[in-house]
């Protein structure tokens, strides 16, 4: 679907809809340092409970970090580690910042996203190569998984932003390119739209 005139305000997923992600980058990086197949599994759709609690904010960066050291030979540092971690994130498209910017003006706009302490700092410093400003200046409020402690496609998360926000889901859209975060999205009465390739976002608007 494309945004009509009743939609009053917008959600916005992060990776892989406003920049750009790969997650493969992450996997091989891990496997460079030994971390063997069985024991990593991150993916769009699916990932570990390590992975799963570091996101929701149950365990500390360092607990993190310190889980996969004991995964990996002895000679790898942590600081290899989290840039094994942060390799999935790429860049942001100059369109993208130039659309929320758009947008902002005529709606209002949120961010929900996944996420992680590592992945935010890697994600500002992307920012930074291409705006004067902080990921939080685009948006009314950002919503991050790990501080909110909930992630998608919980239908909990989304009841919490359209109550946090005051929003009304038959006039919100919430744009992802997950299937089960739309599917989640949807079972509360929100809009949405499943971004197929992130490249499609700007077609819908």
């Amino acid at each position: 679907m494309t945004m009509n005139k009743e939609i009053e305000a917008l959600i916005f997923d992060l990776g892989g809809v406003l920049i750009n992600l790969n997650y493969q980058a992450t996997l091989d990086a891990f496997r460079d340092l030994g971390l063997e197949h069985e024991q990593l599994s991150y993916s769009q759709a699916n990932q570990t409970h390590l992975f799963d609690d570091y996101e929701t904010g149950q365990i500390s960066t360092q607990a993190f970090v310190n889980n996969i050291k004991n995964h990996v030979p002895h000679h790898v540092s942590a600081n290899q580690i989290v840039a094994a971690w942060n390799a999935m994130i790429l860049d942001f498209p100059i369109k993208k910042l130039e659309l929320l910017e758009r947008l902002s003006v005529e709606k209002r706009i949120f961010l929900l996203s996944n996420t992680n302490a590592l992945h935010m700092q890697k994600v500002e410093r992307e920012l930074a190569k291409v705006s004067d400003k902080k990921l939080h200046d685009y948006f009314e409020k950002v919503y991050l998984s790990h501080e909110i402690k909930m992630r998608k496609p919980h239908p909990e998360i989304f009841e919490f932003v359209c109550h946090d926000a005051g929003l009304n889901p038959s006039k919100t859209l919430f744009i992802d390119d997950s299937e089960q975060h739309v599917i989640g999205a949807k079972s509360i009465g929100l809009n949405a739209i499943h971004l197929l390739n992130s490249e499609d976002l700007l077609s819908h608007f």
